[in-house]
């Protein structure tokens, strides 16, 4: 149940504001000593496309798929009451480092213009491991007031390699639920993601990259692995299940429930698939990232189409709208036959577009788009570019003017609109920024 109580939360925003401002300088220096490396400038993307035709924006339909509530309470008596996400937050048992406790390396890998006001390395024993984090989201996304329950909270997806690792675990994703309270402490716990299979008896890992993560009210909506008839998977963050086995496999094992190690898993609740088929270059685009817009009415989720970088293809850039029905909390918006069209798209010559985000400014006559690319060269520094139908522009560093000053490896982005902050992801860290940062960066 949510919590009122504005004037905390008025309080909690200031001080973050302040250590944002304090950290900044400290990690502007860092950027900048790297910022040599970044030597490339790259031809820019232009301005976006609008998609009106219906053989555009026929291929972004989605068709809703829920899971009957007869398998979710199949699971839940199985596996006891669910819980929610205060729980995973109590539990927590991994802490983040600032940035001025972790390595060169670590610190390298963050955006060199426009630089992290605050940046934080995750605990050594996930670092050391095959998982990836690449999507963020937070309450701010959740909900308008910024806090969940009576918590400021941060969701980091991760997948682990196909290719490496333990078998069990390659393609597999998980969630790390982060404490926010404390700016200066970062606690979190992990997650893994499963899907219920045999009406409930039973469930399996998902087995997908999520690179595009958004929590909106109750449900966390994830990408899905490129080239799936499968777009989004759904996520309810009140029924969030404990897990009774402490062992490597994945589902219902001899004496209970187990989920590789992890203490917590949660069942989709339901998943959007693609009306015209798989997704690819000939179909309907690929999702790499997605990210929640408050701006539009009703609010809506946006979505960038997954690229290799360099690859000379034109991008997409889509959104949905969120439904307004209290029956349908953190639902896309559908028709009777539960059917989800796209409410704005567009296409764009960006590549690698490993971030997104739609931001209308004040007295602004449409939305911006920033987008977050890796670098050709699959190393290094990415870039970062706002666009909008007239023209791009790129964050700029060094003597060159290189545009390769984003973060490396770059994830998705989440814009945390009581604080005024995106967060983000490198490889190696989780980070945040002023929007005001970002557009001065732009401008």
């Amino acid at each position: 149940m949510k919590h009122r109580g504005r004037h905390r939360r008025r309080r909690r925003g200031a001080a973050l504001r302040a250590v944002l401002a304090g950290t900044a300088l400290a990690l502007t220096a860092t950027a900048t000593l790297i910022s040599a490396s970044q030597a490339e400038i790259t031809e820019g993307p232009g301005a976006l496309k609008p998609l009106t035709s219906t053989a555009d924006t026929g291929r972004l339909r989605l068709q809703e798929h829920p899971v009957p509530a007869r398998t979710l309470d199949r699971l839940a008596a199985g596996m006891g009451s669910p819980v929610g996400v205060d729980a995973v937050l109590q539990s927590a048992d991994r802490g983040l480092r600032e940035a001025a406790d972790c390595s060169a390396g670590d610190r390298a890998s963050l955006p060199v213009a426009p630089a992290a006001a605050r940046a934080y390395c995750w605990d050594p024993a996930d670092t050391a491991t095959d998982w990836r984090p690449a999507s963020v989201t937070t309450s701010g996304d959740a909900d308008d007031d910024g806090v969940w329950g009576t918590h400021r909270v941060v969701l980091a997806g991760a997948t682990h390699s196909t290719t490496t690792g333990r078998t069990a675990e390659r393609g597999l994703a998980k969630v790390a639920f982060v404490d926010a309270d404390d700016p200066a402490h970062l606690d979190y716990r992990w997650a893994l993601l499963v899907v219920p299979v045999d009406g409930g008896r039973d469930y399996r890992g998902l087995a997908s990259g999520v690179s595009g993560m958004v929590w909106y009210e109750n449900k966390l909506l994830v990408t899905t692995t490129a080239g799936s008839a499968d777009a989004l998977y759904v996520y309810d963050l009140d029924r969030i299940q404990r897990t009774s086995v402490d062992g490597p496999g994945i589902g219902r094992v001899s004496g209970g429930w187990s989920a590789d190690g992890y203490d917590y898993v949660l069942p989709a609740v339901g998943s959007y698939r693609f009306a015209a088929g798989r997704c690819g270059p000939s179909g309907p685009p690929c999702p790499g990232t997605l990210a929640l817009d408050r701006g539009t009415a009703p609010d809506s989720l946006v979505a960038a189409e997954w690229t290799a970088p360099g690859e000379d293809r034109p991008a997409r850039l889509w959104r949905y709208a969120f439904s307004t029905d209290p029956a349908r909390a953190g639902l896309l918006a559908t028709d009777a036959a539960g059917r989800a069209d796209s409410v704005e798209a567009y296409r764009t010559r960006a590549d690698g577009i490993r971030g997104v985000l739609s931001y209308r400014k004040p007295g602004a006559d449409g939305p911006s788009w920033y987008v977050g690319r890796l670098p050709g060269t699959q190393d290094g520094h990415g870039g970062l570019w706002r666009q909008n139908t007239d023209r791009a522009r790129a964050a700029r560093c060094g003597a060159d003017a290189s545009d390769r000053c984003w973060a490396q490896g770059a994830g998705s982005l989440s814009y945390w609109q009581e604080t005024g902050e995106v967060w983000s992801l490198s490889d190696r860290m989780l980070f945040a920024l002023p929007l005001a940062d970002l557009d001065r960066s732009l401008d």
